[in-house]
């Protein structure tokens, strides 16, 4: 028998073939007319787990992935049971003796509040018309929201990063050089990382990336003023502040509210993701710095008043947070009222530490906190989601300037050091958590029982 030759095939190993392939929700539907409680159980799994896939996408912990998913199911007469982590998401669905089970995968983390406001909309107007929907027009409904475009642009991303690590450094106690080195390397580094995650470069090499990027520009921005000002390589120690953007706050406080509600699996995998990056970006830190002869010092005293020091630690408080917000994708309002939240959370965490000399976890405790009573107020008269501000309002307490001495430290073999800023990085990092869940807590009653 005569063998004819096959047809050639598109190798899957293309590079620019998609690794994580995307599910055609309105072909995959049966009957997309028919009204919601009436449809089949195929398609109102695909409502539930797609309503879980974007809400997982956009960052928010497992918990509010749950509840968003149980909400959706209760209207739709399902029994959800769903296993969460980092990017996927399992879940059997449950109705009358039926039952399917499907999973669902995002391609990597990120974070977008816009899209936490828009899902909570979506879920407020579901929970109301609901049973007058058909399942098609919950999909349409999610179209909308999985089509919206980032609200900035790379540039304004860069900005926003610049504005953010250059207020970072006054707050850590830099000068106008330093911030002003800061603000140029964070502002060039996330430029870099925003191009090439819009490539679909892998997340740990856009983070490494930036982070040479933002160092380098530092060390320019020193070299050039040292042509007029002789002791400009003194301010070396801003570089820091230069690639403090790229440690991943969100996920790493997130982390703490679901090893809270016993959502273990996407707790701690969310854990290893923040530490990873962080490692990541730290690590090529240390690589620039000792390839340029950079060391992160002490900051000088600055030499302010505790007046005016602490009205301008209000102002650049403000600034960061309104910078880590824009960057989180937040809409104005989101971004306003975080950095307000910020300014007054964050100016009493460090006037508790250096006017009433409280132990700085101490204070993170209370800065959280207070952060998080500010964010209940704020829920109830403005109906914002409390994730998407109480988290960016406190970003700036992570101790990213701890973590990256800890890893230079160990770079140049020296241990004693290196534990001590581990230490007191990772006690920060556990209380910033605590403090935001002490307040809702006591706050919603939703979180104080368990269900």
């Amino acid at each position: 028998m005569k063998r004819t030759a096959a047809a050639p095939l598109t190798s899957y190993l293309d590079a620019k073939r998609p690794h994580h392939m995307g599910v055609a929700w309105h072909e995959y539907l049966t009957n997309p007319d028919a009204l919601a409680p009436e449809a089949t159980l195929d398609d109102k799994v695909s409502v539930i787990l797609r309503t879980g896939q974007l809400t997982l996408s956009s960052g928010d912990s497992a918990w509010r992935v749950r509840d968003f998913m149980n909400r959706v199911a209760h209207v739709l007469g399902v029994t959800v049971h769903a296993d969460i982590s980092l990017v996927n998401i399992e879940a059997t669905c449950i109705q009358g003796d039926q039952s399917i089970t499907e999973v669902v995968a995002n391609a990597q983390a990120g974070v977008n509040t816009e899209r936490v406001l828009y899902l909570e909309h979506y879920i407020h107007e579901v929970e109301a018309l609901g049973p007058e929907l058909t399942i098609g027009a919950f999909h349409d409904l999610l179209d909308v929201i999985e089509s919206r475009p980032p609200a900035r642009t790379t540039w304004q991303s860069g900005l926003a990063s610049g504005i953010a690590c250059g207020s970072f450094v006054f707050l850590l106690g830099g000068d106008l050089i330093q911030m002003g080195g800061a603000a140029l390397g964070a502002g060039f580094g996330q430029y870099v990382r925003k191009r090439l995650g819009e490539r679909h470069v892998n997340q740990f090499v856009c983070v490494a990336a930036a982070v040479a990027v933002s160092c380098i520009i530092y060390f320019l921005w020193l070299l050039a003023l040292s042509l007029g000002l002789p002791d400009a390589f003194s301010h070396e120690e801003g570089y820091i502040g230069a690639l403090l953007f790229v440690i991943p706050g969100f996920p790493l406080i997130t982390s703490g509210f679901d090893l809270f509600q016993f959502e273990m699996r996407s707790g701690i995998e969310r854990l290893a993701y923040a530490l990873s990056i962080i490692l990541a970006g730290t690590a090529m830190g240390l690589l620039v710095a000792m390839a340029v002869q950079l060391s992160p010092a002490d900051f000088q005293p600055q030499g302010l008043g505790p007046l005016a020091l602490t009205l301008l630690r209000l102002v650049f408080s403000f600034l960061g947070v309104y910078g880590f917000s824009v960057m989180f994708n937040s809409t104005p309002q989101m971004c306003f009222t975080a950095a307000c939240i910020g300014a007054l959370a964050n100016t009493t965490r460090l006037s508790l530490a250096s006017f009433g000399a409280w132990p700085p976890e101490a204070a993170a405790f209370i800065g959280a906190f207070v952060a998080g009573l500010l964010a209940a107020v704020c829920n109830k008269r403005h109906a914002i989601p409390r994730t998407a501000i109480t988290v960016p309002s406190i970003v700036i307490m992570v101790p990213g300037l701890y973590m990256y001495r800890a890893v230079y430290y160990m770079g140049v073999a020296q241990a004693t050091d290196a534990i001590d800023w581990l230490i007191r990085a990772a006690i920060i990092v556990v209380f910033l958590p605590i403090g935001l869940l002490a307040a809702r807590v006591l706050t919603d009653e939703r979180w104080r029982c368990s269900s």
